[in-house]
């Protein structure tokens, strides 16, 4: 639940709780997507055994940790980006005001930022939905595993990455009004 009160017991503008709501979505998403990290672990450890003590290796653990660490990444880009973990190249921007810093980023968010994700969301939810209607499988791989369920992945990180996308518009407005960061 977001607090409805700043620090020093003042009311926050709507434009920050909305942008909290929202953070909480990435957050939340990032949290619960970090657990991939076990069963990825699992495979990996379950692999260097079997294959260097046993002397069997297995035909499925190399696509799945492949599948498992593509889906932990791309589902934990929201959650960076609501930490401000992207990479950023702020040799110029660290210098300027906040004001100009957030009227910068509402700039690039809007013109860069919605149109380039927008795009993947559209062509990515196309690329699921196909996958989906065949139950694909890589055939590249001896055990067949479905892929559709991955490629899924793609689009809802899209729509993760738009959702907080909205919260750093906010921000950003905010900061313009204020003429600092919250």
């Amino acid at each position: 639940m977001v607090d409805s009160t700043t620090e020093t017991g003042q009311p926050k503008s709507s434009l920050r709780v909305w942008s909290e709501r929202l953070d909480l979505v990435g957050t939340s998403a990032g949290k619960f997507f970090a657990w991939l990290i076990l069963p990825l672990m699992v495979a990996l450890v379950y692999e260097v055994f079997a294959r260097y003590v046993f002397q069997a290796p297995t035909v499925w653990a190399y696509d799945l940790t492949f599948m498992l660490y593509g889906a932990h990444f791309m589902l934990g880009a929201a959650f960076t980006l609501a930490r401000g973990g992207h990479i950023r190249t702020d040799f110029f921007y660290r210098k300027w005001p906040e004001r100009m810093q957030a009227s910068v980023d509402l700039v690039l968010y809007l013109f860069f930022f919605f149109p380039g994700v927008g795009f993947f969301l559209w062509v990515s939810a196309g690329f699921a939905l196909k996958s989906w209607s065949q139950f694909e499988r890589i055939v590249t791989s001896p055990w067949l595993p479905p892929v559709y369920p991955f490629k899924t992945v793609i689009p809802l990180t899209a729509a993760l990455l738009l959702i907080q996308g909205v919260s750093e518009v906010l921000k950003c407005i905010e900061a313009i009004k204020r003429g600092k960061w919250s």
